[in-house]
């Protein structure tokens, strides 16, 4: 387990000095806003009217999936959650990305060494994600078993900390 934190401990600091166009003034919202390779889930977010929310005080943790990671749903399945009909799955499929709390890389890391290996995390839409660690890679597992790779941390707001991820996670 040592080597695994130690090992963590590099890539987060690795990927922190990477993140350093964040700034702590602006609440996730707004480091989204002002970070290019998240004009996708700004889009969605306002699409789901989740924008006023993840404004307020929070504290929140968001794993923020990229452009590419909505690039690689299905086809025509963004253009089909993005309708106001479908407001209420996009809104579930949003806040299952949000964590109460602010939650840390070194928080994740120490999760799944007490874990022995893994740490189960609940979402505000009440699912679950499982975090494992893979090589110097942390791994987000969802409900359906699809697989995501923690490629940024730490980026501090005002309201919480956003982690980007590299493929959007389904709940149940």
């Amino acid at each position: 387990m040592k080597s695994i934190k130690m090992y963590a401990v590099a890539v987060v600091a690795t990927l922190v000095s990477a993140t350093s166009f964040a700034q702590k003034t602006k609440t996730v919202v707004g480091n989204a806003v002002a970070t290019e390779n998240l004009t996708t889930l700004v889009a969605a977010l306002k699409a789901a009217d989740l924008v006023t929310t993840l404004s307020g005080a929070g504290p929140f943790t968001v794993f923020a999936p990229t452009n590419k990671a909505f690039d690689k749903l299905p086809k025509g399945t963004l253009d089909m959650l993005l309708k106001p009909e479908n407001k209420a799955k996009l809104s579930a499929i949003l806040t299952y990305h949000v964590i109460a709390g602010v939650v840390n890389s070194n928080d994740v890391v120490a999760a799944i060494e007490k874990g022995n290996g893994s740490a189960t995390l609940t979402t505000v839409q009440g699912g679950k994600l499982t975090a494992t660690m893979v090589g110097k890679n942390v791994i987000l597992m969802d409900e359906k078993r699809n697989k995501s790779i923690i490629t940024s941390v730490d980026i501090m707001s005002s309201n919480g900390i956003v982690h980007i991820i590299d493929t959007v996670m389904m709940p149940n």
